[in-house]
């Protein structure tokens, strides 16, 4: 069965592992039941309950992090706002900033830049979710995050339009940057990360990054 054909249908324990992996069964929400659910159910659980789910093809997947994971989250999000905001660039959404990819399809970025340029007015939209991917997607990867689950949200993110993924690893003090699905550079504590080409100008070296959970 094809993702289309899935979508409004109900999963199976085989169809979840399939398209996320061995994930934690805790994070996949049972009610409304998996392949049912809707983007009125991701708000009105964020409302009532004040818990981040992801929605892949009708199915509800909670937002994944731990302490370290926000900690440096809260960092590079700082960090891009200063930078966006000296230059004028755009504007920085932190873990809570949901972006709508497709129909029926909602992603949460740890931290997104959106460009004003996509924003013409200049004016932070007062929504509930962004209608459009942005342009900078980071992801602080935590233990309970499987590779099946970060490769399908890779392919969603530049279906949408995303230009740039930052897949932020603490365990292994890396990041992977991405310019496209098969376009990958990692990189190591002792490198620089930079904003190219999105953010022509941003630099982090890493071992600042990650000497911050020393700190």
């Amino acid at each position: 069965m094809t993702t289309s054909e899935m979508a409004g249908s109900e999963w199976t324990v085989a169809d979840l592992l399939t398209h996320f992996g061995a994930i934690a069964h805790r994070r996949v929400r049972q009610e409304p039941a998996p392949g049912s659910a809707t983007e009125q159910d991701v708000l009105a659980i964020h409302d009532r309950e004040k818990r981040l789910y992801e929605l892949v093809d009708g199915v509800l997947v909670e937002k994944a992090m731990g302490v370290q994971e926000s900690f440096l989250a809260v960092f590079i999000a700082g960090l891009l706002r200063e930078f966006a905001a000296r230059q004028d660039l755009g504007f920085v959404l932190g873990a809570d900033g949901m972006a709508r990819l497709a129909p029926g399809l909602i992603r949460i970025p740890d931290v997104s830049f959106v460009s004003w340029r996509r924003v013409p007015q200049h004016r932070i939209p007062r929504v509930a979710m962004l209608g459009f991917a942005p342009g900078l997607a980071v992801e602080v990867l935590s233990p309970s995050n499987t590779r099946e689950e970060m490769d399908r949200k890779l392919h969603d993110y530049f279906a949408a339009g995303v230009h740039l993924v930052w897949y932020v690893d603490p365990g292994n003090r890396t990041v992977q940057v991405l310019t496209a699905v098969a376009q990958a550079t990692l990189l190591h504590e002792g490198q620089d990360l930079t904003g190219d080409p999105l953010l022509p100008g941003f630099v982090l070296p890493l071992r600042e990054l990650f000497a911050q959970l020393e700190d």
